[in-house]
């Protein structure tokens, strides 16, 4: 026996949910687990260099499971054509119109829910996942006030590049408030409620910076203006190590180090660089001097 299992995260243009491929998961486990040999089949969108579902050898198996998802669309009774000569199974999956023939070309159907059943539990919560790092991440924008200083565009592109590869759950968000908009922070207390919940802070940002900090999280920092801006002299203020500047000459190639920001990465995730966070008491004497020219003290 040689299984294929498939599921949505397989076909090119099929979408590819936390869901799906945790299922997906669940039954590669259940026929390991059972001395089945099997194989995953993925879109190449998704998983490049992974088995791509268009070029799996239909001879090559006994049996095709299909895991989560609505039994519905071409793109199932495609494989129902293609894999005719093997059994095909449907696990944990939606059955909508039990005679739709992306339903009816399965020799089982074990659903998680359909007109004629009791729902079941969904399969993506079977597999135990590990805890990965939760990297808030907090971008600039072009600040024009720099004039041609501005790094910002490729700088942003390198950094949510290098960002992509690394292992972690990535958070973007905004220091912009809006009431109207329910994608925005309303208030500056909702935004540090999240920002006191992660382990790290990416960001380009200089109060992306300052309110990490002063919530006790360390934040690796980078500059998108030519030779250190705002951001730099904050890090300073703080006396924050974990900050990085682009060049102040005309950028030829890449701006940033990937190797340093894989360094202070690191450190801002070790003990250390999280008990370095807040480095120092924020300094309010600024407050006083207002008071001070303001005649009120």
């Amino acid at each position: 026996m040689r299984v294929l299992v498939t599921g949505w995260p397989s076909f090119l243009n099929g979408e590819a949910t936390a869901g799906d491929v945790l299922a997906m998961e669940a039954v590669r486990a259940a026929l390991a687990g059972a001395g089945v040999g099997c194989d995953l089949a993925w879109s190449p969108v998704f998983r490049p260099g992974g088995l791509d579902l268009d070029r799996a050898d239909p001879g090559a198996y006994t049996h095709l499971v299909f895991a989560c998802g609505p039994l519905r669309g071409r793109q199932i009774e495609d494989l129902h054509r293609r894999f005719a000569r093997c059994t095909r199974v449907a696990v944990g999956v939606s059955v909508i119109e039990p005679h739709d023939r992306a339903v009816t070309g399965f020799d089982a159907v074990l659903a998680r829910d359909t007109p004629a059943e009791a729902p079941r539990h969904d399969l993506a919560a079977l597999p135990a996942t590990p805890s990965v790092p939760v990297a808030g991440v907090v971008l600039a924008p072009g600040q024009a006030e720099y004039g041609p200083r501005r790094r910002h565009s490729q700088v942003e592109s390198e950094l949510t590049e290098w960002l992509a590869s690394r292992g972690c759950a990535r958070l973007p968000l905004d220091t912009r408030l809006d009431p109207r908009d329910w994608r925005l922070f309303t208030t500056a207390a909702e935004l540090e409620s999240v920002l006191r919940r992660l382990d790290v802070v990416v960001t380009t940002r200089l109060h992306g910076l300052v309110l990490a900090l002063k919530n006790g999280v360390p934040a690796l920092a980078v500059d998108p203006v030519a030779g250190g801006a705002k951001v730099a002299a904050q890090a300073r203020a703080w006396s924050w190590p974990a900050v990085l500047t682009v060049p102040a000459s005309e950028p030829d190639g890449r701006l940033l180090d990937v190797r340093e920001l894989d360094r202070w990465w690191d450190w801002c995730l070790s003990a250390e660089g999280a008990g370095r966070a807040p480095a120092l008491p924020p300094d309010g004497s600024v407050i006083g001097e207002l008071l001070d020219v303001l005649g009120v003290r």
